[in-house]
């Protein structure tokens, strides 16, 4: 087994990358074509995603760091190294959850800078700001550069309380719209987030501001390409398959399978690997899921729910429009967009003639975490409950203990908080049990189309294939008896397994399944 390199995992700052001679994915061939040409940028990217190492990399490039970027590609280009003043304001560092908080972070975030140009303004931060890129002009001779790191972070924050984010809002708009009233005292700009909602309002006095979210010839600026995975990472592949006992192939395969699939561009050439997950996975030697366990926005989960928002079409594609796609407002009342911004869904899919996109889930990592986290949610159940554990649904069948699967699931029925809009449990009751089964791996399939019908979830066992029908206030005869008309089974005749029917029904006024029979 080769030797383990230095993985930059959650390292966001090119020095200390480039230093510690950490394993670096170069992408310093950007910074020639974006630097080529005189306007500020924007750049959307979910989060964990490579945008703060981008910037970071970028700051060591205005400052003139030539050291740093000895064997990297803009090396072989660049002659001048020019040490450009460069702001840079870095929103993912605070909690925002006072208009005080973030007056204060921001004032400290300027006086940091008047302590090196000796210039000390008032209280206006606008006027600070100002006057710290003319003091910086002045002073150096070269225009300054500007960089902004998740400017959407104190918005995102405070998303639960629109009067704070209105107030958030109005400060970051006055703010930025310095930018535009001091173009002859700036070299460059660019600005990083999560998501584009309120961009225009925000940045509606920078209306030269080009936004490279979708452009094809940046699809690849953060993220790992499939190229880039297997030029960079050939010892680390190597480890993987030999611990996990594949083959090099098919350990790229796995990886791509578990988190590969962004699309960031309308053509769709180039799929993308999430970073902070491929680096974690290749550390831990394990196909783990790591992008969830950084923390999912409640927001996120919670706005699925109140919208009722049909969760089979994670999977299925969802068709949107570009215009809705593409930004996002605060008040709307579509999750789609910003379930794309945030990297839960990406693009599947564009229909040139329609101007519209399909959208869907990236990868497996993203699809099971989302279903975990959804899955206690839709009965009440907070997320980190410990009742609802999948394994144990998993062990039950692969033991062919039916019996001890059925129980498992009333009994979180029965325990479940009562909730008072009955159409709207019975719609979740059917969401969880829709859960349990995808969230049983890849052996499992819901809405199987069988001999003459389509039956609610097929599982596959070693020794065992179990056909599930679900009945709601009827009984588990009328299940079995449609398994039967419908010859489900004909499917699996040839399969050599023992094919056991389960038919079940749930009774929406006791809140639970009232009978199983099992065939």
């Amino acid at each position: 087994m080769n030797k383990p390199r230095y993985l930059p995992i959650g390292i966001q700052t090119f020095e200390k990358i480039r230093v510690d001679n950490a394993v670096y994915v170069d992408k310093t061939q950007f910074i020639e074509e974006l630097t080529h040409y005189k306007c500020p940028y924007f750049l959307s990217r979910p989060r964990r995603f490579g945008k703060s190492l981008f910037l970071s990399t970028l700051r060591s490039y205005f400052e003139g760091r030539k050291d740093l970027f000895e064997g990297l590609a803009i090396s072989k280009t660049e002659t001048e190294w020019k040490k450009y003043p460069v702001f840079y304001f870095d929103f993912n560092v605070g909690d925002f959850t006072t208009e005080e908080d973030f007056r204060n972070s921001l004032s400290k975030k300027l006086s940091g800078y008047e302590e090196i140009y000796g210039f000390h303004g008032g209280e206006n931060f606008a006027d600070r700001f100002s006057d710290l890129l003319k003091a910086a002009h002045e002073q150096t001779g070269l225009q300054a550069v500007v960089l902004v790191d998740e400017y959407d972070k104190p918005l995102l924050n405070a998303i639960d309380d629109p009067a704070l984010v209105d107030t958030f809002r109005k400060i970051l708009k006055s703010f930025y719209g310095v930018l535009k009233g001091e173009d002859a005292h700036l070299q460059f700009i660019f600005i990083t987030g999560v998501t584009r909602f309120d961009k225009v309002s925000i940045f509606s006095d920078l209306n030269n501001l080009n936004d490279i979210s979708l452009s094809e010839k940046y699809s690849a600026i953060c993220g790992i390409s499939q190229e880039e995975l297997e030029e960079n990472f050939v010892p680390e592949i190597e480890n993987m398959a030999e611990k996990n006992g594949y083959t090099k192939e098919e350990c790229i395969a796995r990886l791509k399978k578990n988190y590969d699939g962004y699309h960031f561009s309308k053509i769709l050439n180039n799929d993308i690997y999430n970073p902070f997950s491929l680096l974690k996975a290749f550390s831990d030697l394990s196909f783990g899921s790591y992008w969830f366990s950084t923390g999912t926005p409640t927001f996120l989960t919670k706005m699925m729910l109140d919208m009722s928002f049909d969760y089979k079409s994670l999977e299925e594609g969802i068709d949107v429009d570009s215009r809705s796609l593409e930004e996002y407002r605060l008040n709307a009342t579509e999750p789609v967009p910003l379930l794309y911004q945030t990297g839960y869904l990406t693009i599947k899919n564009y229909e040139k003639d329609f101007d519209s996109y399909t959208i869907g889930v990236p990868n497996e990592e993203v699809k099971f975490g989302m279903y975990k986290r959804l899955l206690p949610l839709y009965l009440g159940y907070p997320t980190d409950d410990k009742k609802i554990e999948i394994v144990n649904f998993q062990k039950a069948l692969r033991d062919g203990k039916v019996q001890e699967f059925m129980e498992r699931i009333n009994n979180i029925f029965a325990a479940a908080p009562k909730q008072t809009n009955q159409k709207q449990y019975e719609l979740n009751c059917q969401a969880f049990i829709w859960l349990i089964f995808k969230l049983m791996g890849e052996f499992v399939l819901c809405e199987v189309q069988n001999g003459k019908g389509r039956s609610d979830a097929v599982v596959w066992q070693k020794d065992a294939i179990y056909i599930f029908e679900f009945k709601m206030d009827g009984t588990a005869q009328e299940a079995m008896e449609q398994i039967n008309s419908k010859d489900y089974p004909i499917a699996y005749k040839n399969d050599g397994r023992k094919i056991v029917k389960i038919g079940v029904n749930y009774s929406s006024t006791e809140k639970q399944l009232t009978e199983w029979v099992i065939e």
